[in-house]
């Protein structure tokens, strides 16, 4: 499962003008879900995110939480994580899961990351979606279970 995660000071994600998921302070996370991916690689990467310390302390260093802060996840399922950019100029997108898996991947994961404490907004999987964030820092984090 791969992730791109994003410190926020607020995100939000929008479809045919309705907004679906709002919030402040917290992660942006686009997911995707890959061939073969089970709910052990959904629970290893919720587990990972939501410990992660990319919050700044009292002394300016990266050392805290998104539940260290009190914030709170925006996930959005993001199938191009999976491109393959190795041939030509047009990525392939073979190596993500069949939609039907990719869905039930991606709201286990949202599901996990809640059970672990977090408040969790949401996308639509394979809606047409705008994502609206502004970036803290920027903190920019890559994350995939297989490396």
């Amino acid at each position: 499962m791969r992730a791109l995660i994003q410190r926020v000071s607020e995100a939000s994600v929008t479809v045919d003008g309705s907004v679906l998921g709002h919030i402040d302070h917290g992660l942006l996370v686009l997911v995707c879900a890959m061939q073969d991916d089970t709910e052990a690689e959904a629970d290893t990467l919720s587990a990972k995110i939501a410990k992660l310390r990319i919050f700044k302390d009292g002394e300016g260093r990266m050392n805290r939480s998104v539940a260290d802060v009190g914030g709170a996840a925006l996930v959005v399922s993001q199938f191009t994580l999976a491109a393959d950019t190795s041939r030509g100029n047009r990525p392939g997108f073979s190596a993500a899961a069949a939609p039907a898996e990719g869905n039930r991947l991606y709201t286990y994961f949202a599901d996990r990351l809640a059970a672990l404490g977090l408040s969790v907004e949401r996308g639509q999987f394979g809606a047409d979606m705008q994502v609206g964030l502004v970036n803290d820092g920027p903190v920019t984090i890559w994350m995939d279970t297989d490396t």
